[in-house]
């Protein structure tokens, strides 16, 4: 009983250190740490440009949205450039009028040369916008139900901070489908709007 305790244990730390370096080993899209609170962070992003496609976000990529994405970096797209992975997805919820999103960060190096044309009409390049944005961090699979929490937590604390923000939000993964709910990294992002932040928080400290 011990043995197969320990050996559970044992396994369970391998495939956390395992999950924690593989992520290691992707360019990360950047951002400075203006404030954080538990698992709650202000944070600043610069402009970062994106590979998109659309996608039912709730499917999480099984939709077709990730391959085709996935087919971009690998070299679909013009000069047959092969573009290294990067964290995290974003993906960000339709309404009525649209579908939702699903975007790969383009790496620092090739957004400077500029990022190959797709092949592909369903993928588009195109820049998210930088600025203040308020994150939740947690782990597990993330679904409708559990992100809808989470932004509810994010919410009530800008509300208690006095800050405004947009009335939408996106979603943010940081690890392959493969890897165990308790070891994922999973965010939930919601910009704020500038005029509420100009006066109301510190100073930025770099971080990621």
């Amino acid at each position: 009983m011990f043995y197969l305790f320990g050996v559970s244990i044992l396994a369970i730390l391998c495939v956390s250190a395992w999950s924690v370096s593989a992520r290691a080993g992707y360019e990360s899209a950047p951002y400075e740490v203006i404030e954080s609170d538990g698992n709650i962070e202000i944070r600043e992003y610069p402009d970062l440009m994106l590979a998109s496609t659309q996608s039912e976000v709730e499917k999480r990529g099984q939709d077709g949205s990730f391959m085709k994405l996935f087919r971009y970096i690998s070299g679909d797209n013009e000069g047959n450039q092969k573009i290294e992975m990067t964290t995290p997805v974003f993906m960000e919820e339709g309404d009525e009028n649209s579908k939702g999103k699903m975007g790969f960060v383009i790496p620092k190096d090739v957004k400077e040369a500029g990022a190959p044309e797709p092949q592909n009409s369903d993928v588009s390049i195109s820049t998210r916008k930088g600025g203040r944005f308020a994150v939740i961090r947690f782990s597990g699979i993330m679904n409708t139900k559990k992100a809808d929490a989470q932004e509810k937590i994010l919410r009530e604390w800008l509300t208690s901070r006095g800050l405004d923000a947009e009335d939408s939000a996106e979603r943010a993964g940081y690890d392959a489908p493969f890897v165990p709910g308790p070891l994922r990294r999973n965010e939930i992002l919601i910009r704020l709007k500038p005029e509420s932040t100009s006066e109301k928080l510190p100073e930025t400290t770099e971080g990621n």
